[in-house]
């Protein structure tokens, strides 16, 4: 059995609360014109209850056995997603932002690869500050680290792939600063889908929550194409939120704010 990974990415993971993270990290990997078009194309966003489901549940499990699994566990994860990766190539059919018609994206792209990666690591983080606590400047050097080789084993260049985190925001700011990122109508659809999921209501005050929180941490450029506007008074109601969500995470047994996964239980 493999060596457990470190512990900085272990203890962030191990949260619940950190999944109110990836919906931003969702709608930042949309923003590239060629991301949207995979996610539309390919994925499962805009099904029913059940994919919705199905999709989060699987996702969770493969997060899940990267970070907490033996081994095999690890390989059968990574592998797992190189099969989804492989599968997810298209043209783009019409004209978006930068790129012209008939484009071509593969899921397998190195520098798409890596833009999934940094804003799933800057957006995880973010969400554990909000709702967990703080992480201090050398656990988030840290957590880049242990993170870089799945990067690196899904496709990543090497050279590119962070390792600290100030070398991660300047890894965002030079593909913002690209050019490359315009909100299409794709990246519209799909995150519309993403922040008003099946069921939404049955589940309301997460739901609103996560919105909240994605909309408010995106960056303002993005927020804009977009469309999202800040309602007066959303910040505050969004930071007293926060507040009591962490209040009662202090308070909360860990078998109930963790994964069972990250307590030893067995993968089900």
């Amino acid at each position: 059995m493999a060596a457990p990974p470190p512990l900085v990415s272990r203890r962030i993971h191990a949260e619940r609360l950190v999944l109110l993270g990836w919906s931003r990290a969702i709608l930042l990997q949309l923003s590239h014109p060629l991301m949207a078009a995979a996610m539309a194309a390919h994925s499962s966003f805009r099904g029913g209850p059940m994919a919705a489901a199905n999709r989060l549940r699987h996702t969770v499990g493969a997060m899940l056995d990267l970070t907490f699994g033996d081994e095999a566990e690890h390989a059968r994860a990574l592998a797992g997603i190189r099969s989804i990766h492989n599968r997810v190539n298209g043209l783009l059919e019409s004209a978006v932002g930068p790129f012209p018609k008939g484009t071509p994206y593969s899921a397998n792209d190195p520098d798409l690869l890596l833009w999934v990666h940094v804003t799933l690591l800057e957006s995880v983080a973010l969400a554990h500050d909000a709702f967990v606590g703080p992480l201090e400047p050398a656990e988030r050097d840290a957590y880049c680290d242990e993170a870089a080789p799945t990067a690196i084993s899904l496709g990543a260049r090497p050279e590119d792939v962070p390792r600290t985190w100030p070398a991660l925001v300047d890894r965002m700011a030079a593909v913002r600063a690209s050019g490359a990122l315009f909100v299409g109508s794709d990246a519209k659809a799909v995150a519309d889908a993403v922040l008003s999921p099946p069921l939404s209501a049955a589940i309301w005050p997460v739901a609103w929550l996560n919105r909240q929180f994605t909309i408010a941490t995106l960056p303002d450029d993005i927020r804009r194409q977009y469309g999202f506007e800040q309602q007066p008074g959303s910040a505050a109601r969004l930071y007293r939120a926060t507040r009591f969500v962490r209040g009662v995470r202090r308070l909360t047994p860990r078998a109930i704010a963790q994964w069972g996964r990250s307590r030893g239980a067995p993968r089900t």
